[in-house]
């Protein structure tokens, strides 16, 4: 057995285990991700536990006007909940400022202090205080009002009315923080029977709801949650209990209310088992309101906890749950609630968490034995099959006891093994193949580098001399651009750019040689025998010129102008370099010839040049002939072609006819006719310009100043010029 893979996996192994005990958040997303995803195939069955909402919804928005209501409507509100029987109103509601309506409130205004009343009238106005009648029906049924979390700094936290017991150490201190916390005002908050938190995550959380502090360790004290407190007075308790994990400092295990004895996280945290959304919970607010008595509706309310909160949009109470709804708050301590009642917990202990670690070297060590011994399927086989196991395992543990079992990391953690052996091995016996594909894979279309794998890489390495074609690409006017533009977005420009001029080399089997600046360097016939390389290559400019069309139009400011050069000849082909480093390449005077042939658009005007022993090989092509120019560098002249358009163009009757009287103009320029005649031909090339499907204006209207390349005939290089 080779140990060195082996290892490798174990090393692996060992550095997964610590960073699940570090548990960073791509693993935490990754397990709450799973956990979701259990509760969302299994969620929790409904089950009527006599919990109701009140709900605060835009029909009653629209029929009582918009929130906050007069205190001595929602003085209404509890009296017709206590005649319909309900047994608690818990209110997830802030009650933090004194009630606007108040004719007491009101009178106090400046715009109300010139206002005549008859004699007492004031007096009697101002003994009215909608708080106080809202505070007066707390003493006919019990009442729990809600404090929220602020971040405001220097503020105590409300005081909670029931008190916490703690059976353990430092249990308290353990709890989440709530450093600061919205007041009450003090005639409703001492009619109140009870006060909690309607807070359910940390302040500025925004996340899905999964866990819910059951009691926050405030300034003044521990401060219980809404839905606690609403559980603490129905059941007529009054306190609290906090049971410590036994041999464990500061870990509180579960939380008692009465005789019920709820199982948490070592905080003081549950894990919320949600169930689908059940509208038969939800009474509209302005149905309880409505002053006839309605006997299903008291049916429905008969000895229930009523939570009162909204779900409106504008109210802004809406949250996500592990079950990827959006619920309004209230509904959140509703569910905690049904799910105390119900006795339905899910459960995550530290036990758990141990198991999940052994489960990831147990599994991880599985495949790497089979791995080693074996080879990669029977490996792979065993280790879908383990991983098959555990999920089903948390699967089960999750359906039948709520155990939250992570399954997600094993499964990573096993397959990184599997990985890790078999990348290993990959690498010791396939190194030379994975380098040359590597190399060919970046510069050579699918199609040419299935071919090279076909021929199985019988390459010439080193360089041979054979027919090629070259083109290059250039950006026009790049430096204009680069000082307007930032160079972070001049990057993302070019990337996009190139990727689009790519596609079409690569399109057309051509080979990318290198990305120089703002330049591609591309060629064909090699490494794969292209017989019509030249007929390719002007195809692919040709393609290139609408990629680039259709890439203006996709961005905002001034249209990108690109300028090809094209030419074909003999060139050494292959791997060029050092011995650790080293390009497939294509060098010689072709090359350099090609390089020149497109700093000449400019001078012609026209954006695709080509020489013509290109054209020659590509007869098929629209091409006009564009003179003869000195490349900078070259002994000999060189006679240039400017290329249209594909075969289809070529055929137009359009372009016969441009190209009959393109050559009737070279003619009369070259054999010297007057300027009457070169003008009046230059005329009719020019209308035919306008409608040439390309932009052909800017090269006509250069040939007046390029009188010279037409009438140059000495040394020109030594080939027949296409008929």
């Amino acid at each position: 057995m080779n140990r060195t893979p082996f290892i490798l996996g174990f090393v692996l192994l060992i550095g997964l285990m610590v960073i699940r005990i570090l548990d960073p958040y791509p693993v935490k997303a990754g397990r709450d991700f799973y956990f979701d995803s259990l509760q969302q195939i299994k969620p929790r069955a409904y089950q009527d536990v006599g919990v109701r909402i009140v709900d605060i919804d835009e029909a009653s928005l629209r029929e009582l006007g918009q929130w906050p209501w007069p205190r001595d409507m929602l003085a209404d509100l509890v009296t017709q909940l206590q005649s319909y029987g309900a047994a608690v109103v818990v209110f997830d509601v802030l009650f933090v400022e004194k009630d606007r309506y108040s004719p007491s409130n009101l009178l106090e205004r400046n715009a109300f202090s010139g206002l005549t009343l008859p004699d007492g009238a004031r007096e009697n106005l101002l003994q009215i205080d909608f708080d106080a009648v809202f505070a007066e029906t707390f003493a006919h049924i019990p009442v729990v009002l809600g404090t929220a979390q602020t971040p405001e700094t220097g503020k105590p936290t409300e005081t909670a009315v029931a008190e916490v017991i703690e059976f353990g150490e430092n249990l308290i201190d353990v709890l989440p923080r709530m450093g600061a916390s919205t007041s009450i005002i003090p005639v409703l908050k001492d009619a109140a029977a009870g006060i909690g938190s309607v807070s359910v995550e940390g302040y500025g959380q925004t996340s899905v709801i999964r866990t819910v502090p059951l009691i926050w360790n405030g300034s003044q004290g521990p401060m219980p949650s809404l839905a606690l407190e609403a559980l603490r007075v129905a059941l007529g308790e009054t306190s609290y209990i906090l049971w410590g994990t036994e041999g464990t400092l500061g870990s509180v295990s579960a939380v008692g209310v009465g005789e019920i004895d709820i199982p948490t996280l070592f905080d003081g945290q549950i894990w919320v088992k949600f169930r689908p959304y059940q509208p038969d919970l939800y009474v509209s607010a302005h149905q309880v309101l409505d002053e006839t008595y309605d006997p299903a509706l008291a049916e429905k309310l008969q000895n229930t906890i009523v939570f009162v909160g909204s779900s409106a949009a504008g109210l802004l109470d809406i949250r996500a749950t592990a079950l990827r709804q959006s619920v309004p708050g209230v509904s959140i301590h509703a569910q905690i609630v049904e799910q105390i009642l119900l006795g339905t917990y899910l459960k995550r202990t530290d036990w758990i968490q141990g198991v999940e670690i052994l489960t990831l070297i147990l599994l991880g060590l599985i495949v790497l034995y089979r791995m080693t011994l074996s080879g990669p399927i029977w490996s792979f086989v065993t280790g879908f099959f383990s991983a098959f196991i555990v999920v089903i395992a948390s699967w089960v543990a999750y359906a039948t006891q709520g155990i939250l079992f992570d399954a997600t990391f094993p499964l990573v953690g096993g397959f990184l093994a599997f990985a890790t052996v078999a990348g290993y091995q990959f690498v010791i016996t396939d190194y030379d193949k994975r380098q040359i594909r590597l190399s060919f894979s970046k510069y050579v279309a699918p199609t040419v580098l299935e071919q090279i794998e076909k021929s199985r890489y019988q390459l010439e390495l080193g360089g041979i001399t054979k027919p090629v074609t070259v083109m290059f690409c250039d950006i026009r006017d790049f430096t204009t651009l680069s000082e307007t533009v930032e160079a972070s977005d001049l990057v993302a420009l070019l990337n996009g750019l190139f990727d689009k001029l790519s596609f079409e080399i690569l399109d057309q089997e051509g080979t990318i040689d290198k990305f120089i600046g703002d330049s591609v360097m591309a060629f064909w016939n090699a490494p794969i025998e292209t017989p019509d390389h030249a007929a390719r290559a002007c195809r692919a400019a040709i393609q290139m010129r609408t990629a680039i069309k259709d890439f203006n139009q996709s961005k905002p400011g001034s249209p990108i102008r690109i300028a090809i050069g094209i030419n074909s000849g003999n060139a050494c082909v292959g791997n060029i370099g050092s011995r650790k480093r080293f390009d497939y390449s294509v060098i010689g005077d072709t090359v350099n010839v090609a390089s020149r042939v497109e700093t000449t658009c400019r001078h012609v005007g026209f954006d695709i040049v080509a020489t013509a022993r290109t054209v020659q090989m590509a007869p098929d092509i629209a091409c006009l002939y564009s003179g003869i120019v000195d490349l900078k560098g070259k002994t000999d002249l060189t006679r240039i072609f400017i290329i249209l358009g594909d075969s289809t163009f070529a055929q137009s009757d359009h372009f016969k006819k441009l190209k009959t009287d393109h050559d009737l103009l070279v003619k009369a320029i070259s054999s010297g006719l007057d300027q009457a005649t070169i003008a009046d031909r230059l005329d009719i090339c020019m209308s035919h310009a306008r409608n040439a499907g390309v932009d052909l204006v800017e090269f006509y209207q250069k040939i007046p100043g390029r009188y010279d390349d037409f009438r140059a005939i000495e040394q020109v290089e030594p080939l027949q010029e296409r008929a």
